[in-house]
């Protein structure tokens, strides 16, 4: 097994930004020693019914930055999210940074290129993204050394990003009363994704885990953030004492009765393009397909 470079001593600031309409949790994430940050899962706004996108929740972003005198360095992309479009084009545009993704990004491309009849002017190669991460890779943010961890089964692409004391947990796992993130869309797999997270589970108990998402089960307010010992003594699908077998058996029984995200289609199309939009056709009209019994 890889061994990590973890750094307990270093504690960055998290700044966290909620969407309520795809329940995602973004951060800014600063080196304490410098005025460089990241932003990890942002997201661009969408009125699916009109076809209409904004940036309100972006520019809050980018204003927190501005505010704050900071350097942005890097957006990065736990993965290709199918629940909400990213916003790291428009922000890189306004404050520079470099956007970031697991390398296996290729493979998600390969596989939803042909379920969007892509034709070879899409790129399966990733090309669309400044950096493609492998499993233990290292990045710095000012003066503060970042990794990412390989974490598949919710989809292939998946990394965990750690960054001194803080984790970063994209889909992996969810607070711990809300359990797992599904792992039946193409390239996901239940038995992966336990596999992930008990690699996950092996970094140190007091470090600080963020949540991409919250669906504050039983009327509780929204949070966002535990430890890792929470996890593995309180988490619903994957605590200490939770055989593989049990957790794919939960796992794909769970998933079988969910429906797909409702942003799935727009987000896919637009995440595995780094956030971009496809091209406009020759009307001057960007065009989002919708494909019939093909998801």
């Amino acid at each position: 097994m890889m061994t990590y470079p973890v750094n307990l001593q270093v504690k960055p600031q998290v700044t966290n930004f909620f969407d309520p309409v795809s329940n995602t949790i973004s951060y800014v994430v600063k080196d304490p020693a410098s005025n460089a940050c990241a932003v990890i899962d942002s997201v661009m706004d969408i009125d699916y019914a009109a076809g209409r996108i904004s940036f309100d929740h972006a520019d809050e972003i980018i204003s927190f930055i501005q505010q704050n005198g900071l350097e942005l360095q890097w957006l990065i992309e736990t993965h290709v999210h199918a629940d909400h479009l990213s916003a790291a084009p428009y922000i890189q545009k306004k404050l520079g940074g470099k956007i970031g993704i697991g390398e296996h990004v290729k493979t998600v491309q390969d596989v939803f290129g042909k379920v969007f009849n892509e034709g070879t002017e899409f790129e399966r190669d990733g090309s669309q993204f400044d950096r493609l991460f492998k499993d233990g890779d290292t990045y710095k943010i000012g003066q503060l050394e970042a990794f990412a961890i390989h974490a598949p089964g919710h989809t292939p692409a998946c990394m965990v990003h750690v960054v001194g004391d803080a984790v970063f947990a994209g889909d992996t796992i969810f607070m711990p009363d809300s359990g797992t993130a599904r792992a039946d869309f193409p390239g996901g797999d239940a038995a992966t994704l336990y596999d992930s997270i008990t690699k996950v589970l092996s970094l140190p108990e007091e470090m600080r885990l963020y949540m991409c998402h919250d669906y504050a089960p039983n009327g509780r307010d929204i949070l966002f953030e535990t430890t890792i010992g929470e996890e593995r003594r309180r988490n619903i699908h994957v605590a200490e004492g939770v055989s593989k077998e049990e957790f794919v058996r939960m796992r794909e029984a769970r998933d079988a009765t969910l429906d797909m995200p409702t942003l799935i289609v727009p987000s896919i199309q637009v995440n595995m393009r780094a956030g971009n939009l496809p091209k406009e056709e020759e009307n001057g009209t960007v065009y989002l397909k919708v494909p019939v019994n093909a998801l």
